[in-house]
């Protein structure tokens, strides 16, 4: 740890140059932009001591890869990560450019700063820490980072079929979740799936006046808000048939360990900077982003939207949305019951259509896997505190891909706090959870070098064909 005190101000310089990449994955416009931090992100790889260091080209988004595997004896961790962002909007709303990170007191300001670049870098730094000190790890290593997560990992399941062998590993680990607090460590044992959809309503070819024409046909704009505001009943329950089928039900005894290990209905709505809660009135606001199912609306577009008014109807709508699903629902399956439902509940006086951006499964994590332990005594050295297990209402697809290809399971050990404003302006970091965090994937490394029985370290090495260093 010596070094990485002496060596603080560089790591935040460099992760700084690292979060001012505009990789944003959802814009084409930014498709070279993350082709370029794709790139910088395999030399500051090569500089920390990883070896065969590879661009791997997918036909959106780069994937980077790297490995150190002179540990024969010694179990495998893959350590993944994502260097892809959300997009900054609204920038009107940032204090400081999104993509010209500014250190604010203890925290460093701007987009992707936490998600998942600051907690990707922890990583990256503990393997050079490591290195450089002593010229070995306590275990192999492959490194595996995406620049797709934020749009749903498309490429990453053929990536992972195509190269299992080459990607065997006793463990996984990443760091793309929340902690409760700065000195509140949790280990997280369950994510929910995805489904992102895009609803699309037609009426005229053409724009309209509304003068013209108001009162004689349908707004597809209107139609769209109907139609929405059918998905839920009163009590805020998703209104589609056989949405709850598989919906798992969980007993009275880890329902009572959630409320006394996770955050209270307070402390959420905190977090949320609201008053008021929203949603199923028989269960928990942990409960209803964790074990519950949502679904949400992301977006709405459709009609004049510039300053001042515009009398127009508008010829087509669309809105952007968003269903988090829990054990054991299938997003397929769940895809074909909303699609049914938008068909049966489409006006005559419109025509809709439904696209799908996004599919993910949910992921449960054993809670009794050695490499939890390991994780947990690694929390302790670098907090200072044992951490709890919770849940999440997040995504991040690859934990399924994780369980479901390469049989292994993956340890979330997240950096991030409640406030650091993820997906919204004014996102942020904690830098002193980047120092602390690089301790925790050192420890992490240590703990795991000593769980037995390895899985061997795969002879071949990570340099994949269809790659461009």
């Amino acid at each position: 740890m010596k070094f990485v005190g002496s060596h603080r101000g560089r790591f935040v310089s460099e992760l700084i140059e690292f979060v001012s990449f505009p990789s944003v994955s959802a814009l084409a416009s930014h498709a070279a932009d993350t082709r370029r931090c794709a790139g910088w992100l395999a030399e500051r790889l090569r500089a920390a001591g990883l070896e065969n260091v590879t661009v791997v080209s997918t036909p959106r988004h780069p994937i980077v890869v790297a490995d150190w595997r002179h540990a024969p004896d010694r179990p495998t961790v893959l350590i993944y990560g994502h260097y892809d962002v959300q997009p900054a909007d609204p920038e009107s709303e940032w204090r400081t450019p999104p993509f010209q990170p500014a250190v604010r007191g203890d925290d460093l300001f701007g987009r992707g700063a936490c998600d998942d670049k600051g907690q990707l870098w922890a990583h990256v730094k503990a393997l050079e820490a490591y290195l450089r000190t002593s010229r070995r790890l306590p275990v192999n290593v492959k490194c595996l980072f995406e620049g797709e997560e934020e749009i749903g990992s498309s490429n990453l399941p053929r990536f992972i079929a195509r190269h299992r062998r080459a990607l065997t590993a006793s463990v996984a680990v990443m760091s793309d979740t929340r902690m409760l607090g700065p000195d509140r460590p949790a280990l997280t044992i369950s994510l929910r799936g995805g489904l992102g959809l895009e609803l699309e309503v037609r009426g005229p070819r053409r724009d309209l006046h509304s003068g013209n024409f108001g009162g004689a046909v349908h707004n597809p704009l209107q139609a769209l808000c109907e139609m929405i505001s059918r998905f839920h009943d009163a009590g805020g329950r998703i209104a589609i048939p056989g949405f709850y089928d598989r919906v798992r039900r969980w007993p009275d005894e880890e329902r009572s360990r959630m409320a006394r290990t996770g955050p209270g209905d307070r402390e959420i709505l905190r977090d949320a900077q609201t008053r008021q809660p929203w949603g199923e009135a028989e269960f928990s606001l942990y409960e209803r982003t964790t074990i519950r199912p949502a679904l949400t609306v992301n977006g709405l577009t459709g009609g004049y939207q510039g300053p001042g008014g515009k009398a127009v109807i508008p010829a087509r709508a669309t809105a952007k949305i968003s269903l988090r699903l829990v054990p054991d629902q299938d997003p397929h399956e769940i895809e074909m019951l909303v699609r049914d439902w938008i068909r049966r509940h489409t006006p005559t006086t419109v025509e809709s259509e439904v696209r799908t951006v996004m599919r993910a499964q949910p992921a449960l994590v054993d809670r009794r896997h050695p490499a939890l332990r390991a994780a947990a005594l690694a929390y302790h050295r670098g907090f200072g505190t044992w951490p709890v297990l919770v849940r999440s209402g997040g995504t991040i697809p690859v934990v399924n891909m994780f369980q479901r290809w390469l049989r292994v399971p993956t340890v979330l050990m997240g950096f991030a706090l409640p406030d650091d404003r993820i997906h919204a302006p004014n996102e942020k970091f904690h830098l002193p959870n980047l120092y602390r965090g690089i301790a925790t994937c050192i420890e992490f490394m240590e703990q795991v070098g000593k769980m037995a029985p390895p899985v061997r370290c795969d002879a071949s090495d990570l340099h994949l064909s269809g790659a461009s260093s």
